[in-house]
């Protein structure tokens, strides 16, 4: 008998792939680091009309005509901050998030849904942030010397909070959330959930299909609202259940290896390296902006200062958030590969991916832009897991042929 080539046989998937739709996911991938840039760009501009026009001084001197409302102050300015910047980005974000989705065929959301779920998105984002917001800035005004430390934990708890309820109270304003329905498939994730550990009760399938035809599932929530969701696009592309149970799998990976708890730990460490920059930062940029009429970095109409500071803090910081989350998604795969044990089920379900992410970018591509391992290196991984684990009885998929 022949030895398996964990090589050969990743080779073997990516040639699945045709050369046309190779070309089309290069190109998709390649642009999108651009629109990093681009992106940057246009959060430098927003910021730098807000000064200009000088709206969000008018406003703050507005509130506090006849005498100071700090907090008050903190939370209009926001909430115009967050607003009007919406609106101005907003050009942008239909060509960025639904025309050029739509020219790769990922899409076919007509742009009055988008628009409708942008609105209520920015609505409930804006609402949520300018809270916070307050919370900054009076940390800001009362621990001056370390309000950078404070936020960054004020921040963490904002987040957790957006955790639990975005399951119950958010997600489901914008798709339909089911349990996934009596039969074999349904009987596959039980069994893996009794596994692996995770509630079988929260395994669910959603119309995703509304906003995007990308072949995804994934883990939201907290806690007793944390779930495993597969996009109803898993099944109009014909998953079968080894590319259910490899990629279920990943996702209770996720839930299992509280994958979500290490991510907002990390980010919060980042957010407080961030605003500790912001601080040391914020009077350059305000020279370097020109922000007349807008007082030291506890003036909420220096909000567009701040958002600068950051957006320059957060392109540096790209490929340091792309390995965190890179990393945490090889330990889903391994963790699937372990419990599931579907290594082609798992490549298969991986192939469909490329279509919105180039599957064998150079190393160095990989590690600045990619939040997710290459597909190539994700099916390699699989293969040598293959190469010394024998196929589980349930397996489904074979690989494709020579």
């Amino acid at each position: 008998m022949q030895e398996f080539d964990p090589a050969a046989a990743t080779a073997q998937w990516l040639a699945t792939l045709s050369p046309e739709d190779t070309a089309r996911a290069v190109a998709y991938t390649q642009g999108g680091h651009w629109l990093i840039l681009w992106s940057f760009a246009v959060s430098i501009l927003v910021a730098w009309i807000l000064i200009r026009t000088g709206l969000l001084v008018r406003v703050r001197e507005a509130v506090e005509r006849k005498k100071g409302r700090p907090v008050l102050a903190s939370f209009v300015v926001g909430l115009v901050y967050l607003a009007v910047s919406w609106l101005l980005t907003l050009p942008w974000s239909i060509y960025e998030s639904w025309y050029r989705e739509g020219q790769y065929g990922l899409t076919d959301q007509p742009f009055v849904g988008w628009l409708t779920e942008g609105l209520m998105s920015a609505a409930i984002s804006t609402v949520f942030t300018a809270l916070l917001l307050v919370g900054i800035y009076a940390l800001i005004r009362r621990a001056r010397a370390l309000w950078w430390a404070w936020a960054a934990g004020l921040t963490a708890v904002f987040i957790v909070i957006g955790l639990i309820v975005s399951p119950i109270l958010i997600e489901p304003l914008f798709n339909t959330y089911t349990p996934a329905p009596d039969g074999e498939v349904r009987d596959a994730v039980v069994a893996l959930a009794e596994k692996t550990g995770t509630p079988s009760d929260k395994i669910y399938i959603y119309d995703g299909s509304r906003q995007s035809d990308r072949y995804t599932a994934n883990v939201s929530g907290l806690f007793g609202t944390a779930r495993v969701a597969m996009s109803d696009v898993m099944f109009t592309k014909g998953a079968d259940l080894a590319e259910v149970r490899g990629v279920v799998g990943h996702e209770m990976g996720h839930y299992v290896r509280a994958h979500v708890l290490w991510m907002v730990g990390i980010m919060v460490l980042l957010t407080a390296v961030g605003f500790f920059l912001t601080d040391r930062l914020y009077p350059v940029a305000h020279r370097l902006l020109g922000a007349k009429g807008v007082g030291d970095i506890r003036d909420p109409a220096g909000l567009p200062v701040l958002g600068a500071v950051l957006a320059v803090l957060g392109l540096l910081a790209t490929p340091i958030s792309a390995t965190m989350i890179r990393t945490i998604e090889a330990d889903a795969d391994h963790f699937s590969l372990v419990h599931a044990n579907e290594p082609d089920g798992l490549s298969k379900a991986l192939i469909k991916t490329a279509e919105y992410r180039a599957p064998s970018p150079s190393a160095i591509e990989e590690f600045f832009f990619y939040d997710h391992p290459s597909v190539e290196n994700r099916i390699r991984r699989a293969m040598e897991w293959k190469a010394t684990h024998p196929a589980t009885k349930d397996s489904e998929v074979s690989p494709p042929a020579s």
